[in-house]
């Protein structure tokens, strides 16, 4: 008998850890799906409950800009009686990043904030842009200060017209400058490229994000279906602070559904 209910609390264990959280996101332009990541459990947990609690529901977008990101959860603007005032330490994770369709924490700058702790309740959801490969790798820095002490010297005098003619292009001044990278780190001894991985460039170079935000706000679950909601409600016209005009209010329900359903019907694999 003890060995059957020993093995009955196994199954019971193992049909449990084979199973995640689903979250759907409804708002007046559609549907968004999410899952959370299990590697900032402080982050999901702390998700989770506000929205099975039913505090996230009628909260808004009050945030939202194009090209960036679209903000909300606020639960202190809609209810005077919940003040949510507590933080969430950083969980940091190199391979979380600010693709599109990331959700991530907002928080207080580090003037206020130097441990970038996230607000217990505002996210963002990131919509961004596409970026080329030169924009992700090269140290644009870097590229600009050697390219200034290389057209400087005598053998480069043409180039420097060229760069005179085109002062009133940027693209063409860019164009110019990333031609002169590999003059400028062998001359020089200058590091222009940086070291992205290949995910990161592949994510960015595609679906586009926002990459300048890493390492800064800890992202912590990702939309899995929905994400033309994103660039619906990021193209809304908005007013003075980027609030929109009309409200976009959010309800939250939460799901329990095995984890090989998640990645057979979204195209989410979990980490081994």
């Amino acid at each position: 008998m003890k060995k059957l209910i020993f093995i009955i609390i196994i199954l019971i264990q193992s049909c449990a850890m084979n199973k995640d959280v689903l979250i759907t996101i409804s708002t007046p332009y559609g549907d968004m799906k999410a899952i959370l990541y299990d590697e900032t459990p402080l982050h999901k947990k702390n998700f989770i409950e506000l929205s099975e609690s039913g505090k996230f529901d009628s909260t808004i977008f009050h945030r939202v800009i194009e090209n960036f990101m679209i903000q909300g959860g606020d639960v202190n603007l809609i209810n005077d009686d919940e003040v949510i005032d507590y933080t969430i330490p950083a969980e940091f994770n190199n391979n979380l990043f600010h693709r599109k369709g990331e959700i991530a924490a907002a928080r207080m700058g580090d003037n206020v904030n130097p441990n970038k702790e996230s607000s217990g309740c505002q996210f963002y959801i990131v919509q961004g842009k596409v970026y080329t490969e030169d924009e992700l790798t090269l140290d644009i820095n870097a590229l600009y200060g050697g390219v200034r002490r290389l057209l400087q010297e005598d053998e480069y005098a043409d180039m420097r017209q060229k760069f005179i003619d085109a002062q009133n292009d940027p693209e063409e001044t860019q164009r110019l400058a990333i031609s002169l990278s590999s003059a400028c780190e062998e001359k020089y001894g200058i590091k222009i490229r940086k070291e992205v991985s290949d995910e990161i460039l592949k994510a960015y170079t595609t679906d586009g994000g926002v990459p300048h935000l890493d390492g800064g706000y800890t992202v912590f679950g990702r939309i899995v279906e929905g994400l033309e909601v994103i660039d619906k409600i990021a193209a809304v016209k908005t007013g003075p602070g980027d609030k929109p005009v009309e409200d976009i209010p959010m309800t939250f329900k939460v799901d329990k559904i095995g984890k090989e359903k998640i990645t057979k019907n979204y195209g989410y694999t979990y980490p081994e």
